[in-house]
């Protein structure tokens, strides 16, 4: 009876192994973007893994060390994320500006602020979210949009996360 269980803890202890392995299978990009209707103030937050992050580096500022400690790289991250992700409400682009940058230990965060006229807040929504798509083939970026009380998520992937995708105007 004892040899029986010791073998069954044996074999799930041998299943269970490769969990932790398993546990980061994919890359992603987790963003929120939030158009306030009454003052048309816009806030992008984008949540990046540390562990995803770091290692783009080699690729986004090469000639800087593959580190978050290094100003340079971090400049080089912060231009590369406005150039891989862009707003479009009501067909104007919305010019975002980096309000703060976390760097933490498990997460990259970066906040932005922009402005639409509070008119714009039910119009059309245009987004592209393809940060890392050009580094990690199965990146998969989520970007949930907030407005007037409804959230819409659209989900941008390996090699089309460079497409714009459409949102469309919120009815009266």
């Amino acid at each position: 009876m004892i040899a029986r269980a010791a073998v069954m803890i044996a074999a799930v202890g041998l299943v269970l192994t490769p969990l932790p392995a398993a546990a980061h299978r994919g890359h992603g990009v987790l963003s929120v973007v939030e158009i306030d209707a009454r003052t048309g103030g816009v806030r992008v937050s984008h949540r990046i893994p540390a562990h995803d992050a770091e290692p783009a580096l080699a690729q986004i500022a090469p000639d800087a060390q593959t580190s978050l400690d290094d100003p340079d790289a971090v400049e080089a991250l912060k231009a590369y994320m406005l150039r891989t992700f862009s707003l479009r409400v009501n067909g104007a682009v919305v010019d975002l500006t980096l309000r703060d940058l976390t760097l933490g230990a498990d997460e990259v965060r970066f906040e932005y602020v922009g402005q639409v006229p509070p008119a714009d807040a039910r119009a059309a929504i245009e987004l592209r979210a393809a940060m890392f798509a050009d580094i990690h083939g199965d990146e998969v970026n989520q970007v949930n949009v907030r407005r007037l009380g409804v959230t819409r998520t659209l989900v941008f992937t390996g090699p089309n996360a460079g497409t714009p995708q459409a949102l469309d105007p919120i009815e009266h």
